[in-house]
């Protein structure tokens, strides 16, 4: 599944300028570490407060605040295709904003327009899969440790979009049934996600397969530990509010961010003529 079809471009030694219509092949996406998930999750409860905070005060009601983030998400995403390498500043912003955008699709959609939370997922899950498939067939891996062409670029925030989505509508199904409240849907999506990582490093579940569903799952575990900090105590949440909540994980992410940025320890190599990264 993570075998590669296209060439690798011839990567200079130091010194040497790259030859004519060569450029290194630098990854667009950050390497996975520790950072990388727990910006992720908190990107993911930022996505669930925000929206929340600007449907509540900004006036705009679900419809307004939807095209105004869609707005800005495609302003951002503009910037970053049109970037040489990955940026961890452009690139989250990239994510909390589509985490946002993600969100407000499945909001509308439940809200808005009446649609089932069984049928919204199924949806979801129909149009990820489709997105997979077409993905594969015309790159011949899913593999994150290659987003280095626009093409490739392009089906990854895809396929990011419907994740958050997906994970939203999924995870307001399950809550919704079990009806568990916030902190043991938390609870249960972190359990969800151990056991993929169980069955990547003990079972041998393939990696690309590994890092979608956890990356699906870390959509409602995010909602859940939101939900469960901003939700007023009667509502068995800790009352924080959405304004303090998405203050403090932005805060949090932005640290993170400017670390990140300074110290490149999520940066990945490009890739130098027939060998591949790893």
């Amino acid at each position: 599944m993570t075998h590669e079809t296209s060439e690798s471009q011839v990567v200079p030694e130091a010194g040497q300028r790259a030859p004519s219509g060569h450029r290194p092949r630098w990854n667009k996406v950050p390497e996975l570490t520790v950072y990388f998930w727990i910006i992720k999750v908190l990107c993911t409860t930022v996505g669930e407060t925000a929206a929340d905070l600007l449907n509540e005060k900004a006036g705009l009601g679900l419809t307004g605040v939807s095209v105004l983030m869609s707005a800005l998400l495609a302003v951002v995403l503009v910037v970053q295709f049109r970037t040489s390498a990955y940026r961890a500043g452009v690139y989250w912003l990239a994510v909390a904003l589509i985490s946002v955008v993600g969100t407000l699709i499945s909001d509308n959609l439940t809200d808005n327009m009446g649609v089932p939370l069984e049928t919204s997922t199924t949806v979801f899950a129909i149009v990820l899969a489709v997105v997979f498939v077409v993905w594969y067939r015309r790159e011949r891996t899913l593999s994150i440790h290659h987003i280095d062409t626009t093409s490739r670029e392009s089906f990854y925030w895809l396929a990011v979009l419907f994740t958050f989505a997906l994970g939203t509508a999924a995870g307001d199904l399950v809550s919704e049934r079990l009806d568990l409240g916030y902190w043991l849907s938390a609870v249960l999506f972190a359990a969800a996600i151990a056991a993929v990582a169980i069955a990547h490093f003990a079972l041998g579940l393939d990696a690309v397969w590994s890092f979608w569903i956890a990356y699906i799952l870390t959509r409602p575990l995010g909602a859940s530990v939101g939900d469960y900090l901003s939700q007023p105590t009667g509502d068995s949440g800790l009352g924080l509010g959405t304004v303090v909540t998405s203050a403090l994980f932005l805060a949090v992410i932005l640290g993170l961010v400017v670390y990140l940025s300074a110290t490149r320890r999520d940066v990945s190599e490009p890739e130098r003529a027939g060998v591949p990264a790893a």
